[in-house]
């Protein structure tokens, strides 16, 4: 059973990381417009998908933010952190096949290792998931 500072503790680490993804990555990439989204879409090529890059920057903006939003609420959040999980998946595969090794993948890796944690034991007792 978790205590009460547990469940405290999981709430500022989803606020703090939901928050960050919103502002400096979701939203950023949200407002690249088309040409952003074609660009981070084509990201996809590294995993052998070469189809409809639009699509997936788009879908990697859209999940940064609304799947963030979700973690900070508390609502949905297995779902959205599998999602945001394999968004990272694919930063981390990217930066590693550019050639930027682990400490250029390092931001990916930390907010992967997150959302997995989240996506295996939830948000705690202070969420819309457990209202």
């Amino acid at each position: 059973m978790r205590n009460s500072k547990t469940d405290i503790g999981l709430l500022i680490i989803r606020v703090v990381i939901g928050t960050t993804m919103i502002a400096f990555h979701g939203i950023p990439k949200l407002m690249g417009g088309v040409e952003g989204w074609t660009k981070i879409g084509q990201s996809m090529q590294t995993i052998g998908i070469n189809f409809l890059p639009t699509m997936w920057g788009f879908s990697a903006g859209f999940t940064e933010t609304v799947g963030s939003f979700l973690l900070i609420l508390g609502l949905w959040t297995r779902p959205a952190s599998w999602l945001l999980a394999f968004t990272m998946l694919i930063a981390v595969v990217v930066h590693l096949s550019k050639g930027d090794g682990l400490s250029g993948a390092s931001h990916a890796i930390e907010f992967l290792s997150v959302y997995v944690a989240f996506a295996i034991m939830g948000p705690g007792r202070l969420s819309v998931d457990k209202k």
